[in-house]
């Protein structure tokens, strides 16, 4: 963990259901918080998965039609959490793709792994949630939503 790290600061709680305390949810930066936020993080969590281009597709089709399901709803933060899984697919998959066993960094956390080490078809995966990934952030209901999201919650 990151000695510099306070989880007391950090915006997302996990004891906080965001469902029913929408005012308490940030958009926040990439990622954040996204293994945090419920009832979303256990709703969509179940979908996750890109250990196969094949298990990539169904997945980020899933989450990208809940994606579109919690704008349907007016639900913002269910969108932008599912928006963060389908970028998180991207992410760890592409760790993977580079890493072996998708480590970057040896034991001591100091030093950075032999890039070029990882699985190829995780790369293939990368780039299926990446597309989902993109076509949420393009959805123009979800960028009004997230910019007006920003101005008045944060």
């Amino acid at each position: 963990m990151n000695k510099k790290f306070n989880p007391d600061n950090y915006p997302w709680k996990s004891n906080i259901n965001y469902r029913l305390h929408k005012n308490l949810y940030k958009v926040g930066k990439g990622e954040q918080g996204v293994l945090l936020c419920q009832p979303y993080k256990s709703e969509i969590l179940l979908y996750w998965k890109f250990r196969t281009p094949q298990l990539a597709k169904i997945s980020a089709e899933k989450i990208y039609s809940l994606f579109l399901e919690y704008l349907e709803q007016d639900d913002f933060p269910g969108a932008d959490m599912a928006r963060k899984f389908l970028q998180m697919g991207f992410t760890r998959a592409r760790r993977y793709a580079n890493y072996k066993g998708g480590k970057k960094y040896g034991k001591d956390r100091n030093h950075l792994l032999p890039k070029g080490t990882g699985e190829p078809l995780k790369a293939q995966s990368a780039r299926i949630f990446y597309k989902a990934w993109q076509q949420a952030e393009k959805n123009k209901k979800y960028s009004l939503m997230k910019e007006e999201w920003k101005k008045i919650m944060g």
